[in-house]
């Protein structure tokens, strides 16, 4: 019977090599889990307060069966945004000028936040299993609000057209996020070993923006909101896809304590060792693609090979995919993984 401590994951994010093998995932579908367990529950979330924390019963048993140490969970700030979607692309978002940006109801998102998500962030901490704690918290970040209020596309002309309110912006961007998370920690932190910010900056061959741009209008939100999580004695992890190399040791300075996302694509995750693993913990390794079209025997055989060099050559490691668990990934090929994962946790121990 595995036994689940979430110290385990809190010393690989804080670059302390694990007494065991942690495994971790960013996000994990719905669906994905329904098909394991074998139990509709989805439908539950919406429900009454009782539905509720019969949903979180199943989705925290999910991450314990599976043999993880943390529960995967944030709530989307850009999901109560008024007027949200276009971080989805085919639309601007709701700010295109000063006047649209003075209008919007800034100072009513933190109550529409609270009202959607506080019995969420109740119900998932009265049902994590003993020896567990979440990882999380307030989901989206600096930039992926940006395109959200504003769209990809259209930030690139605000940005040339009227850089004032471009600056603007992303200062109540900023604000906004650090009045959300400063609740969340005072409430709730206490049941979260590790808090993340997933914020994509990058794709397969560059950044999307470019780097003196985040330097200049991301980052410097990011050392805020670092600096509130590192205060409540939490670490930081953040999440971002892309090839990012170019703004990593900036986000380092700003104080993340661990990386999550790759791509075999873009780099080997020795790469990442090699480059930052004696600064900050790495986590992920095993590459969506490969899990999506190699068959499960193969799987297994890779997550021994790499997942074990991957183990003995960082410090702080724990092992999942690149990415995430979408419904589109085989369920053969997931538990084919996690089966890897658990005989390395038997080599380790035999």
């Amino acid at each position: 019977m595995f036994e689940p401590d979430y110290r385990m994951l809190v010393d690989a994010v804080r670059n302390v090599k694990p007494k065991r093998l942690p495994v971790y995932e960013h996000i994990i579908s719905n669906e994905m889990m329904e098909r394991i367990l074998g139990r509709k529950f989805s439908e539950l979330e919406k429900g009454t307060d009782s539905d509720l924390c019969e949903y979180f019963r199943h989705y925290c048993r999910f991450f314990k069966e599976m043999t993880y140490d943390t529960v995967s969970f944030e709530a989307g700030i850009v999901d109560i945004l008024p007027d949200s979607g276009a971080i989805y692309g085919g639309r601007p978002g709701p700010i295109q000028n000063r006047e649209d940006f003075e209008k919007y109801p800034w100072r009513e998102i933190p109550e529409r936040f609270w009202k959607e998500y506080d019995r969420q962030f109740e119900a998932l901490c009265k049902c994590l299993p003993a020896g567990m704690k979440a990882v999380g918290g307030v989901g989206y970040g600096v930039f992926e609000i940006s395109e959200d209020l504003v769209g990809y596309e259209q930030l690139s002309y605000m940005q040339v057209d009227d850089p004032g309110l471009f600056s603007d912006l992303y200062h109540r961007i900023g604000e906004l996020m650090v009045t959300i998370w400063s609740r969340f920690i005072e409430r709730w932190a206490g049941h979260f070993a590790v808090c993340r910010i997933g914020d994509d900056l990058g794709y397969k061959t560059g950044l999307l923006t470019a780097p003196d741009t985040i330097r200049q209008f991301i980052i410097p939100r990011y050392r805020k909101l670092i600096d509130l999580v590192h205060a409540a004695d939490k670490p930081f992890l953040w999440h971002s896809c892309g090839r990012i190399f170019e703004i990593m040791d900036d986000m380092i300075r700003a104080g993340i304590d661990a990386k999550h996302s790759n791509e075999d694509v873009i780099a080997p995750f020795d790469e990442w060792i090699a480059l930052y693993g004696d600064r900050i913990g790495l986590l992920g390794g095993i590459d969506m693609d490969r899990l999506c079209r190699e068959k499960p025997d193969e799987i297994t055989k890779i997550v021994l090979e790499d997942g074990g060099r991957f183990r003995s050559t960082a410090k702080g490691y724990a092992l999942g995919s690149g990415n995430s668990i979408p419904h589109y990934v085989p369920v053969e090929g997931y538990l084919a993984m996690i089966e890897g994962a658990r005989r390395l946790r038997e080599q380790k121990t035999a």
